[in-house]
């Protein structure tokens, strides 16, 4: 039972409920108490120790009815009655007992069958729908189909007709064997494929070109968005325990022999010298002109979702003028943020100068050396006076400042492009097309704050 247990916490984790090893342990051990005849007590008992808020406990029992499910051969015909094998059709049978447990309607058998065989098959490691028919072939040749299959052709080469009886019923039983295969393997590839189908779909959304022709399609749209916010909040994890650790710095002798005073001199509690770990501070300067809107939405779900480790985090768009959005998206959310500073400054013609010089004037006071300044947009000015003067003081006041432009770096410099002129008062100016080097920047940047 135990290996059961183990496929189920791995069906588990392929529906996104986390299961880490101290939780299986427990799991193991409560139904050890409650044991397995009780359904609803096993059931349970299991949840009560794995599923740890509402939609993993609505994922844990979508998981435990699939993987516990048994699907009997189907019942003979309606007013009918099965038919007791003779003597002579066991001793047909009795190389096969797989066609044994046919003929006699024994279903555990028929079960344990299948699933030992599906062991054996490797039916638990599918991960794509196209190995559905090759797995059921291979399920049914591990139970032992290819037997019936030698007994049946035995059976029509008999004299007189006599083994048709025998090849009908085990024919028919044939095909039961493998609609029920096909169930099985159908519930297996539910069980643990959805994870790899939406690890793979993540892949590819990740490398998805944000300010591709036609934008980002709507229904790819929300899987963006939860994958952005994923991201976010396992680097959050991630730097949160960095910082924690990189505050142990050298031994504090003082500080440790005085609190071992108490103890005869004896150094029972170590005392580190503390080394001051700034959380960063994040000024966001979005372009959210069509060309580049829907990067700007990414960006700022990828910061907001940063609350654990941002110790600060400001926003400010333009297009033709600059406004500061850090209240809109506290009180509205990102997507009702990006709509309503569309409505307010959308569909102007880009004036990166302009917008500059507004944020000069309203908010450069805010800037210091622990702030960090990310611009997000194509650099595109519409020949318009870009202010270089201005983004100097920025570079100088900033901690770091990062550009983020959605196009290739082949197109920085042609036309109206001014990015090449910007880029001289970046630390850091990339390409920034997908959610993916997204992630990578901005993971970049909170290691800037982490001592080494």
């Amino acid at each position: 039972m135990q290996h059961t247990l183990e496929q189920f916490f791995r069906a588990l984790r392929a529906a996104d409920v986390r299961v880490s090893p101290a939780e299986a342990i427990d799991a193991s051990r409560a139904v050890a108490v409650t044991g397995y005849g009780d359904r609803t007590l096993f059931r349970d008992a299991l949840c009560s120790t794995l599923a740890k808020s509402a939609e993993e406990v609505d994922r844990f029992e979508t998981v435990f009815d699939t993987f516990f499910a048994r699907d009997a051969l189907a019942p003979p015909p309606e007013g009918s009655e099965r038919e007791a094998p003779s003597e002579q059709d066991l001793a047909a049978v009795e190389s096969s007992p797989l066609a044994r447990a046919v003929l006699e309607g024994d279903n555990a058998q028929i079960q344990q069958s299948m699933e030992e065989a599906a062991n054996r098959a490797g039916v638990a490691d599918i991960r794509l729908t196209t190995q559905r028919s090759r797995l059921t072939r291979r399920l049914l040749e591990e139970m032992g189909l290819e037997e019936i299959e030698r007994i049946i052709a035995n059976a029509r080469r008999m004299p007189n007709g006599e083994g048709e009886g025998l090849a009908d019923r085990l024919d028919q039983a044939r095909r039961d064997l493998f609609a029920e295969a096909q169930q099985y393997v159908a519930r297996q590839h539910d069980l643990y494929a959805a994870g790899s189908a939406r690890e793979l779909r993540e892949e590819r959304l990740a490398r998805k070109q944000l300010n591709a022709d036609g934008g980002v399609d709507p229904v790819d749209y929300q899987l963006m968005q939860a994958l952005v916010k994923k991201m976010a909040k396992r680097l959050a994890a991630k730097y949160s325990r960095r910082r924690q650790a990189a505050q142990k710095g050298h031994l504090d002798v003082r500080k440790t022999l005085r609190r071992s005073m108490a103890y005869g001199g004896v150094p029972f509690n170590i005392e580190w010298k503390v080394k001051k770990i700034d959380r960063p501070s994040i000024v966001a300067i979005c372009d959210v002109s069509k060309s580049v809107a829907a990067a700007a939405q990414f960006l700022l779900t990828f910061l907001y979702s940063l609350n654990e480790v941002v110790d600060r985090m400001e926003a400010f768009a333009f297009s033709g003028r600059m406004i500061s959005v850090t209240e809109i998206l506290e009180e509205n959310g990102v997507d009702g943020a990006i709509l309503k500073v569309l409505q307010e400054i959308g569909f102007q013609q880009t004036d990166y100068g302009r917008s500059l010089q507004d944020f000069a004037e309203q908010h450069l006071e805010s800037l210091d050396r622990r702030t960090t300044v990310i611009f997000l947009g194509d650099g595109r000015s519409n020949f318009a006076d870009p202010r270089l003067d201005i983004m100097r003081t920025i570079h100088d006041r900033a901690r770091a400042v990062i550009w983020l432009n959605p196009e290739p770096e082949s197109y920085w410099g042609q036309g109206d492009s001014v990015m090449n002129r910007y880029a001289r008062f970046c630390h850091v100016a990339k390409q920034c097309g997908t959610i993916e080097q997204l992630e990578r920047i901005i993971e970049d940047v909170l290691r800037s704050y982490v001592p080494h």
